[in-house]
């Protein structure tokens, strides 16, 4: 039996000081790769908004699409610990109501949801979550859903100042319980000194070398998502070339009739053939 990593596995690993690894998937067959080639965590990432549906930012996402997104993953991953990403709005005052949201993604199948920023909601929401037996990844730094206030795709954390806000919100979130932590575009020096503060793991994604884990979009990783390549992705395959060489030769091989083959065609027995025949 395959033994399921969990947030206390995820915990241990960060005391050990073993890397921990995230990637993101939104389908049954990505899970299912990234789950048998070790990774550790899995993130069904709201960025699904733009490199699956096409959307301009994260924020056009509700919670219908994440949880059918969620569900995919579930269905696929067996070892990895997935998280859920709460949609734009599915987090606010209403605290009942975000805790609601939040079991929504669990009953698809997540372990565990990720939520975005450390203001008061989302504190209250995260404490009532884990009461209620919800495990919460929290995530600071440039947090998308934050785009338009924040005023554009923004590093954060950049002064002393900033980065000592960064570090007391981030207090606040592992108070609040939260058992890890993304910074999103975040100067090395500064998540490094967030890290070797927190007891909790941190997960960089473009946070430099000193968290405890990284984390990548696999479209990005992939080369699938050619849009545009962030300075933090470093790209393992390229996808985009696999796609468009693969497809280009079905194409071809569809127009010139070299594709079906004799191999890839069913016959009739001999009764039915001479039956067709006489049909004519």
């Amino acid at each position: 039996m395959i033994k399921k990593i969990s947030v206390n596995t995820i915990q241990k690993m960060k005391n050990s000081g073993e890397k921990i690894s995230m990637i993101t998937a939104y389908d049954c067959s990505m899970a299912k790769y990234v789950d048998e080639a070790g990774i550790d965590m899995i993130l069904v990432g709201d960025s699904v908004a733009m490199v699956i549906l096409g959307y301009d930012t994260t924020c056009a996402i509700g919670m219908n699409e994440m949880k059918i997104f969620t569900k995919a993953v579930t269905t696929g991953a067996k070892r990895s610990l997935v998280v859920a990403d709460m949609p734009f709005l599915s987090v606010g005052p209403d605290i009942a109501q975000s805790v609601k949201n939040a079991g929504e993604l669990i009953k698809c199948g997540a372990t565990a949801v990720k939520m975005e920023g450390a203001s008061d909601s989302i504190l209250k929401t995260i404490r009532a979550c884990v009461d209620c037996g919800i495990p919460v990844c929290a995530h600071l730094g440039f947090t998308p859903q934050f785009l338009n206030t924040i005023g554009g795709y923004n590093v954060q954390g950049k002064t002393f100042e900033a980065t000592e806000k960064l570090l007391e919100d981030s207090y606040a979130v592992q108070k609040a319980g939260a058992f890890a932590l993304v910074l999103e575009m975040v100067p090395e020096e500064s998540a490094k000194y967030i890290t070797e503060k927190l007891n909790i793991p941190t997960i960089g994604i473009g946070a430099g070398r000193y968290t405890s884990g990284q984390v990548l979009v696999s479209d990005d990783v992939l080369g699938k998502y050619s849009e545009f390549k962030p300075k933090f992705v470093r790209r393992y395959a390229d996808m985009k070339k696999l796609i468009i060489d693969g497809v280009s030769g079905y194409n071809n091989d569809v127009k010139s009739g070299a594709f079906p083959s004799e191999d890839e065609i069913f016959h009739v027995d001999e009764e039915c053939k001479t039956q067709l025949f006489c049909a004519k």
